[in-house]
């Protein structure tokens, strides 16, 4: 069984990548989202274990200490990070890993997996960013302009991805993610063994 894609997703708060990231779980039964946890307080409508693991710091730390995350980064204050255990198994299994996780962390997973396909998403303006924040109605005026400001900071790094999805509309998102994870498994540097294998059966 060959092992499944890792397919990071980060970008800006407020670009749509959770949307994003259920869609595309609902269109295939061969994606797996990465659950992550978190210090932060959970928002209206969020449940444990299934939009993020909720924890306090000591329980993140020891998570930290035992090496149970594959990356971890504090982020506006809180701390995030990627269950190590379940993403390997997942992709050992042959299914698509998806992580919906920050720019820190995107980059930190990138150094142990230079295989991942790594997909910045952006929202259609940076005018239409700031009323998805303000709509969603979870963060102050203050903690809404402290995200505005990093999303400014957070472009610089779209350099660092291999490609980026503007989402200004869900389903034409979702199928050039879809296009170009299907790319992905016809690269023929993830698929050497196999064609040398067909080119032994010619000789």
């Amino acid at each position: 069984m060959e092992n499944g894609l890792l397919i990071v997703l980060s970008g800006p708060s407020g670009a749509g990548k959770g949307t994003l990231c259920r869609e595309l779980c609902e269109k295939s039964d061969n994606y797996r989202l990465s659950v992550s946890v978190t210090t932060r307080k959970p928002r209206k409508g969020e449940v444990n274990g299934k939009n993020y693991f909720f924890v306090d710091e000591d329980q993140f730390n020891k998570m930290v200490e035992d090496d149970e995350l594959l990356e971890w980064a504090k982020v506006y204050g809180n701390y995030y990070g990627t269950p190590r255990d379940y993403v390997e198994r997942c992709l050992k299994e042959g299914y698509d890993v998806i992580l919906e996780i920050d720019i820190q962390g995107a980059l930190k997973v990138k150094e142990k997996f230079p295989e991942g396909v790594f997909i910045f998403i952006l929202p259609p303006s940076m005018e239409e960013l700031k009323n998805r924040i303000v709509k969603r109605g979870t963060e102050s005026e203050e903690e809404i302009m402290k995200r505005f400001k990093s999303a400014y900071e957070e472009l610089n790094y779209i350099s660092k991805y291999d490609y980026a999805v503007i989402n200004d509309d869900v389903e034409q998102a979702i199928k050039k993610i879809q296009a170009i994870i299907i790319a992905e498994k016809c690269k023929v540097n993830r698929n050497k063994e196999y064609y040398l294998s067909i080119r032994e059966g010619l000789l």
